[in-house]
C-alpha cells in the first residue's frame, strides 16, 4: 500500500502540473517555482507533515519537497541563530537539494 499511496501523491503532483502548463501560459520554470513555493507554504501551514505521513515517500519525490526543506532549514537555523542562522542554515542544508 506504501507503494500505491507515494505513487499516487507524485503522481497527482505531476499530473497539476501538466494540466497548468497545457491550460496556461506558464513556463515549466514558472511552474517549478510556484510548487516550491507551495511547499513552503503548505509546509508553514503545517499541511505538508500530514501529506508525509499520508503518502510516506511520495512526498519527498516532487519538487514541492523542496520547498519544504527550503522553509524547515530556514526556520531551523533562525532558531538557533536569528536572521544569520536563517541564512546559513538555509545553504546548508538544502545545497545538496540545490546541486
Amino acid at each position: 500500500m506504501m507503494y500505491v499511496t507515494s505513487f499516487l501523491f507524485a503522481g497527482l503532483v505531476c499530473m497539476i502540473g501538466q494540466i497548468i502548463l497545457d491550460t496556461t501560459k506558464l513556463t515549466p520554470g514558472h511552474i517549478t517555482s510556484m510548487f516550491v513555493v507551495i511547499g513552503a507554504i503548505l509546509s508553514f501551514l503545517g499541511i505538508y507533515d500530514m501529506l508525509k505521513d499520508f503518502s510516506l515517500v511520495g512526498s519527498s519525490i516532487p519538487i514541492t519537497s523542496f520547498g519544504n526543506a527550503l522553509y524547515q532549514a530556514a526556520l531551523e537555523g533562525f532558531n538557533q541563530n536569528g536572521i544569520i542562522g536563517m541564512f546559513s542554515n538555509l545553504l546548508t542544508t538544502t545545497s545538496t537539494g540545490i546541486t
